[in-house]
């Protein structure tokens, strides 16, 4: 009974977020579409924080989490198989998180349009700052590898790799069908595909 209470506070709690938002968010509204006193949901929730970080940490972290995984597999190749699989890898990380973001959809929603400001900002700056770390790491392993690979400013990776993964959240921005998101991911990753190849000079 109790884990229905909870999951009936969840998903009144999903609608509010989706239609108002963060701070547009009543617990009262809440409470009263589930039937419940506000007492009652800070019974589960300490706070609005609170339920709004049920709704999304898990999915969000378990993105995360594969994302980080994908790159310490990669670092740990050697150098003439990262070379040659790099565009592979990328395309196929990325094929996963729109599956993954089509698998939570609602989640994905409300971190990417419906979260107090800074989270989603800090959820994006995460991933830049690990793509950023291997992109350089990329880099000292084909210099090592005796492969000629320009210089490149590190605020200019920061910058494109910034724009890849505020990309890749404009499928849930927009609303995409995940048939039009595939097309558009691929169409992305050709883009910077190219780019990267072009900048580094490989």
């Amino acid at each position: 009974m109790a884990e229905d209470t909870r999951q009936n506070i969840l998903d009144c709690g999903r609608d509010e977020f989706l239609q108002k938002g963060f701070e547009g968010a009543s617990l009262r509204t809440i409470a009263k579409a589930a039937g419940v006193t506000t007492g009652a949901i800070y019974g589960y929730f300490p706070d609005k924080k609170a339920l709004f970080d049920a709704l999304v940490s898990q999915p969000a972290q378990e993105l995360l989490d594969k994302f980080i995984s994908i790159q310490e597999e990669f670092a740990a190749l050697p150098p003439e198989r990262q070379a040659a699989e790099m565009v592979q890898t990328s395309h196929d990380g990325m094929a996963w998180m729109v599956e993954h973001i089509y698998r939570h959809y609602d989640a994905f929603k409300l971190l990417v349009c419906c979260s107090a400001g800074p989270d989603y900002a800090a959820y994006v700056n995460k991933m830049v700052e690990i793509e950023t770390r291997s992109t350089f790491r990329f880099i000292q392993v084909m210099c090592r590898a005796g492969k000629h690979v320009r210089d490149v400013d590190e605020q200019l990776v920061h910058i494109l790799v910034n724009g890849l993964f505020s990309g890749l959240f404009e499928i849930v921005a927009h609303d995409m069908p995940k048939e039009k998101a595939l097309v558009y991911i691929n169409g992305l990753e050709e883009f910077y595909t190219a780019g990267w190849f072009q900048i580094l000079g490989l």
